[in-house]
């Protein structure tokens, strides 16, 4: 099937925030192995294949990037700012994960490390994973209102 288009198309990506139920809650960075944000700590995630859906692409991602499998992830949301990615026009779809503890994880694929870290002394974060943490912190305190 060959398409001729007359609009620039985005990249679509999608990151997986996953936040343990603990006092002390914790979450999942990746260490960047690769430029952009080299170096820095970011959520896990990644480009989004042909025949995948953005759900599956951030479980993928996780488990390429860390080694932890999930079955299960709540959208958190869509996030399009113009520039929010320095390689070009990008759009990511965020996920959130809630388990119990942390456990074991590795960095993996283009992840140098993987680390959990307590969510009130996180480290500067790459692209706008920051805001993204921020949304599925909210997204957190709401399914615990919705519950009650």
């Amino acid at each position: 099937m060959s398409y001729t288009y007359d609009y620039p198309r985005p990249a679509v990506t999608a990151d997986c925030v996953v936040i343990t139920q603990e006092e002390d809650a914790k979450v999942l960075l990746v260490q960047r192995g690769n430029e952009p944000y080299k170096g820095c700590w970011a959520l896990p995630g990644g480009f989004m294949e042909m025949d995948e859906t953005t759900e599956q692409c951030a479980i993928r991602e996780l488990q390429e990037e860390t080694g932890m499998c999930v079955n299960h992830v709540r959208q958190i949301g869509a996030y399009s700012k113009v520039d929010r990615d320095p390689r070009g026009r990008n759009v990511c779809v965020a996920y959130l994960a809630v388990i119990d503890k942390p456990c074991a994880v590795a960095g993996m694929d283009d992840a140098a490390k993987a680390e959990w870290f307590s969510l009130s002394a996180l480290p500067e974060l790459a692209f706008d994973h920051q805001d993204i943490v921020k949304d599925a912190i909210r997204l957190c305190h709401d399914g615990e209102n919705d519950e009650r």
